[in-house]
């Protein structure tokens, strides 16, 4: 009986754990910031939504937005996930993101569940003071 007991247990705790939502998202945010650093602006386009896709129409255009108005994301130091939720459109991330100058950034990805996985449909930029204690 003993033995059953050990048998049962480790395969319960060795048992794969299923990624839900919450690490999918992660994953997708991850994976475009890693486009990113590397400069690969093709791959980290295939992250966007396809409302985001045809807003910029190329993975250049994507880019130069990206660089211009996010250069935090474009070159970041340090990224902390926050609060993850789900909402009617999808699911919400709140990160805070380190820069290469040391300076620390709020943000909030919006994602959307696509037949291709999650897609990021929306990046705002949030009060520090709302994460400040």
């Amino acid at each position: 009986m003993r033995l059953l007991i050990i048998i049962v247990c480790f395969a319960f705790f060795s048992a794969p754990v299923n990624p839900g939502p919450k690490e999918d998202v992660h994953e997708t945010i991850t994976s475009q910031l890693q486009a990113f650093l590397e400069d690969d602006f093709e791959k980290a386009f295939t992250y966007a939504s396809p409302s985001i896709r045809s807003m910029f129409r190329s993975p250049e255009n994507f880019g130069r937005m990206v660089r211009t108005g996010y250069p935090m994301v474009w070159r970041y130091q340090e990224v902390t996930f926050l609060e993850h939720r789900k909402d009617s459109q999808g699911r919400i991330q709140d990160i805070q993101i380190l820069d290469q100058k040391g300076k620390v950034h709020y943000l909030r990805y919006f994602l959307t569940d696509t037949s291709n996985g999650w897609k990021i449909s929306g990046v705002e930029f949030l009060d520090p003071a709302d994460y400040s204690a």
